[in-house]
């Protein structure tokens, strides 16, 4: 990769000012990929629920958190800004001159650009899905730039009450966008198997699970005494040992932290570095 001076990064916050793990996870992935890379990131967060904030276009690179609560319609301000800055970006990036802006859209980022492009249906889930599971590629994942190095099936931290079901095969042939991956595979329950990762086009990508947990901190967070009894509570211990296994294993949530953002970061400066300044 050819080195560019400072790169701006844009870090869209939709936690909604709730406690969370998922932007300190961002913020270390950014930290550690400036430092090795010795490339210096700028990074501007922008609150988008609690504040209506979102970045403009003077940015190089863009992630969308997760964050609590229903993906679902609502007539919140921030829903409709947030749909108006996907056009925005979209509109850029089909205009020939200049850097592409890339952007990655996390679990409910995810869902809600879901439906924006309206490849497929985002829906409440039976019970919530909560833990570390196998994702399985799909022939477009096992094409993706973002997902080079990983095994099939890899391992993620999930943790959500809605899902993404049910594509619409001519919307997406129609938008250029591919399924990357699915969730693990439950032959005894007869329910479709959710989407976990879609490539909407050439620069914007998403995945349903959370690529930026990082395995110490989330072991961490979780042996903390009141967040173990909470999940115990809702889901039982032998799920909170399990975790608590799963994130320890080198060859599952580290292998994962360690590729699929920074494999993002990679691919988006080298656009950046590469491409001449407007």
């Amino acid at each position: 990769m050819s080195k560019p001076n400072t790169i701006r990064v844009a870090l869209l916050d939709l936690y909604e000012g709730q406690v969370n793990e998922g932007m300190r996870c961002i913020r270390d992935i950014l930290q550690q990929y400036g430092k090795t890379h010795s490339i210096p990131l700028a990074v501007t967060e922008f609150n988008v629920r609690l504040k209506c904030e979102l970045p403009d276009l003077h940015h190089d690179v863009y992630i969308s958190s997760g964050g609590p609560g229903s993906p679902l319609a609502t007539d919140a301000k921030w829903e409709r800004l947030y749909f108006d800055w996907i056009h925005k970006m979209v509109e850029y990036n089909q205009q020939p001159q200049g850097p592409k802006k890339h952007v990655y859209f996390i679990c409910h980022s995810f869902q809600l650009a879901v439906r924006y492009f309206k490849v497929a249906r985002v829906t409440k889930r039976k019970s919530t899905a909560f833990g570390v599971f196998p994702v399985h590629m799909l022939n477009g994942g096992a094409h993706e730039p973002v997902f080079a190095n990983l095994q099939d099936p890899f391992y993620a931290v999930d943790s959500r009450n809605f899902q993404v079901v049910e594509p619409d095969q001519e919307q997406l042939q129609r938008i250029g966008a591919s399924i990357l991956a699915i969730e693990k595979e439950r032959p005894h329950v007869p329910l479709e198997r959710a989407i976990m990762g879609l490539r909407f086009n050439e620069y914007m990508v998403g995945t349903q699970f959370h690529p930026e947990a990082d395995a110490p901190g989330m072991s961490r967070y979780l042996q903390r005494e009141d967040k173990k009894q909470m999940v115990i509570k809702n889901h039982g211990f032998e799920k909170w040992q399990s975790m608590i296994e799963q994130l320890n294993d080198p060859d599952k949530i580290l292998y994962t932290y360690s590729h699929i953002l920074p494999n993002f970061l990679d691919i988006a400066i080298e656009e950046t570095a590469s491409s001449p300044k407007l």
